[in-house]
């Protein structure tokens, strides 16, 4: 019933309070007013000013307790100074939400910080919501509310549709509302949030599923806040079918603050979030024009079980058929030639074919010929979608251009058809958009879009991770890491010496590797903290004590806890495994190549954690430096079943609390049936 009433407040409000209304009409506190009515909003606008009795032509009040009734939704347009002075007056009045515009709050700096905390706390403590600060607002078009004040709604007419979108950024919902309009794609919501003090993009966006009015969600994001938010909207939305899309922007600040490990290096916040979108069926574009486009390639569709990553090309123009073929490939996307019953319906439509493209420019853009060749492509069991690339009749004859298009989507055959558009027509964009076609108007937003529809799947179910009893130290060196590897089934053979007069225990087989153990030291080899191939225990005392003095003298500062002996091990391959506690989505597990090019290469691979056993061999897929260890080329196979086990386990330190990163660089992986071997392992605690 809460949600309810919040989705009423903010997105059907029929009396709105602008408190700091302006009656200067140049004034950018006087838009929002404007807009509502310029875009026909019927209810009661009720402006708040201290001195003047009309605004813009609207009886204003001097205070919100002024303000006759009961009140929907408040815009506070007031600077930042006097937004605190007014939330308790708002709260007073039992206005359930309300928006703040002003900036100079979080992400102004401590002070800003501390002043959106208060703000905060008077809102909760009187039971008002808040959108903001640094919000520009609500627009719901479908029910001419433009309660904004963002300079698109200049506009003298909108396209309303079944697209919502919620932007963490206020300029961009503008300028994604104005390149929609440009194309004939119509929103139903727009949502700026801004700083997302109370209110966030993942809780707005849930109250978005149940609307009657919403086919999909678009997601603009600086940033993931309140995580479990966005995983709860995605499970709802993908039992409501409708998709939710995501654009994110790059790599954060926080992977290069908090990183102390190869693996920290390595999964930054980008590829974590990328881990958290595949996870929870939220499909990801990286192009401005892929989040227009993609919704109607998505919308009323389901993700793919086992998709092809495959597609069926044709074009009436040899040029841009290339491009479309290249840039798919650059997206891991294969143009795929004809089977034998795409082959066979070719055949039957007379349509001669060879190779990756079907070139149809001799038949021009007769609708028959053009529908005949889609509906054989549709028919390949090896693709997961129907191409048309269109020359200049895109631009010139519109209408002609996409009629075969529209003719073969009406043929019913369930494998989606889309269209990439060479020259810029702005009129077929707009047909296909109306007819709910996906249409591209760039080679590289086609093939990101259908990337993003290869990519897309169902939320997961994350497997349990079990309790770890295992005590560890506050600063745990190497020895203390085995240990707790040891107690996820990961042991390997490792002696500790204190001393350098010390020996392995009887039957430790020569020849050995001797580590330096120090909490302090993640990357030892730099230092001359390592040291193989050893041959007997003379040649082992002698090794550590000059090992201690070198590490001493390269790192001074460094506490120094003994020395750590292992059997050399060898196998056919090595991998990183490593877990990390990300500052955005939480718990993910890594694998890549490992030793010590993991970071130069960086062929690596993340998934939330934990993870199964399956999901790890779906990972180890992925690396392209694992593939040799599946027989690649008759060489041998590797335990690759070892590795997926290793990397299922490491992955159930999500379950510790305690633990920020954890690696294992590097792994050794044995033949088929002979394990892998811990050859090098760090933790750090949280």
């Amino acid at each position: 019933m809460a949600s309810r009433r919040l989705h009423e407040a903010l997105f059907r409000p029929r009396r709105i309070a602008l408190i700091g209304a302006s009656a200067d009409r140049t004034r950018l506190t006087a838009r929002v007013q404007l807009y509502l009515r310029k875009h026909g909003f019927a209810g009661d606008i009720l402006p708040v000013h201290p001195r003047e009795r009309m605004v813009l032509g609207e009886q204003a009040y001097p205070t919100v307790a002024d303000i006759p009734g009961p009140v929907d939704f408040a815009y506070i347009l007031l600077n930042t100074a006097q937004v605190e002075g007014v939330v308790g007056a708002v709260a007073e009045k039992g206005i359930p939400v309300a928006c703040v515009l002003a900036d100079g709050f979080a992400e102004a700096g401590p002070e800003g910080l501390a002043r959106q905390e208060r703000l905060l706390a008077a809102a909760r403590a009187a039971g008002l919501r808040l959108l903001g600060p640094n919000s520009m607002g609500v627009v719901n078009l479908n029910a001419r509310i433009a309660c904004s004040v963002n300079a698109a709604l200049e506009a003298d007419a909108l396209p309303a549709g079944r697209i919502a979108l919620v932007s963490q950024s206020g300029s961009m919902m503008g300028a994604i509302l104005s390149r929609g309009a440009a194309r004939g794609i119509g929103f139903s919501h727009l949502v700026g949030t801004g700083n997302e003090a109370d209110l966030t993009a993942g809780e707005i966006a849930g109250l978005l599923v149940d609307d009657p009015e919403v086919d999909a969600i678009l997601l603009f994001l600086e940033a993931i806040r309140a995580p479990e938010q966005f995983a709860a909207l995605a499970r709802r939305a993908h039992a409501a079918g409708k998709p939710v899309i995501a654009y994110k922007l790059g790599r954060s600040r926080f992977g290069a603050e908090l990183a102390t490990s190869h693996t920290g290096a390595l999964a930054g916040s980008d590829a974590a979030a990328e881990a958290f979108f595949r996870a929870h069926g939220i499909a990801r574009v990286t192009t401005l024009e892929g989040l227009l486009e993609l919704p109607a390639l998505l919308a009323g569709r389901r993700p793919m079980a086992r998709p092809h990553r495959a597609v069926g090309v044709m074009t009436t123009t040899g040029g841009g058929g290339a491009m479309a073929v290249d840039c798919l490939g650059v997206a891991g996307i294969e143009a795929r030639a004809p089977d034998a019953a795409a082959s066979a319906a070719l055949e039957e439509a007379g349509f001669p074919h060879h190779g990756r493209l079907l070139d149809v420019t001799l038949a021009g853009t007769r609708p028959d010929r053009v529908a005949a060749a889609l509906n054989a492509l549709q028919r390949a069991a090896d693709t997961d979608l129907a191409l048309s690339v269109i020359g200049s009749s895109a631009q010139f004859r519109p209408q002609d251009s996409v009629a075969g298009i529209l003719r073969a989507r009406d043929a019913g055959l369930p494998k989606p058809i889309a269209a990439f558009l060479v020259p810029e027509a702005p009129h077929s964009l707009r047909l296909l958009a109306e007819a709910g076609i996906a249409a591209f108007r760039t080679p590289e937003s086609a093939a990101d879009c259908i990337r993003a529809w290869c990519d897309w799947r169902a939320p997961r179910a994350a497997p349990e991770a079990p309790a770890i009893a295992h005590t560890l130290p506050e600063r745990p060196d190497e020895a203390d890491a085995r240990r707790l590897f040891a107690a996820l089934g990961l042991a390997s053979p490792f002696a500790v010496l204190r001393a350098p007069e010390g020996r392995p225990p009887e039957g430790f087989a020569f020849p050995v590797a001797l580590k330096i153990l120090s909490p302090d030291l993640a990357h030892k080899t730099e230092l001359g903290g390592v040291r193989l191939d050893i041959a007997d225990a003379a040649a082992l005392k002698q090794e550590a004590a000059a090992m201690r003095y070198r590490v001493a003298r390269m790192a001074p500062g460094a506490r120094l806890t003994g020395f750590l002996v292992q059997p050399m091990a060898k196998g056919l391959g090595e991998a990183i495994l490593g877990f990390r506690r990300d500052p955005e989505v939480g718990p993910v597990v890594m694998l890549g190549t490992g030793g010590v090019t993991a970071e130069l290469f960086r062929d690596v691979t993340l998934r939330l954690a934990p993870v199964s056993e399956e999901e790890a061999r779906e990972m180890i897929a992925e690396v392209k430096g694992l593939r040799p260890l599946g027989g690649w080329r008759g060489l041998p196979r590797g335990d690759l079943a070892a590795l997926a086990r290793a990397v299922a386990a490491l992955s159930r330190l999500a379950a510790r609390e305690d633990i920020a990163e954890a690696e294992i660089n590097p792994l050794i992986i044995g033949p088929e049936g002979e394990g892998v071997t811990v050859a090098d392992a760090w933790v750090v605690r949280r």
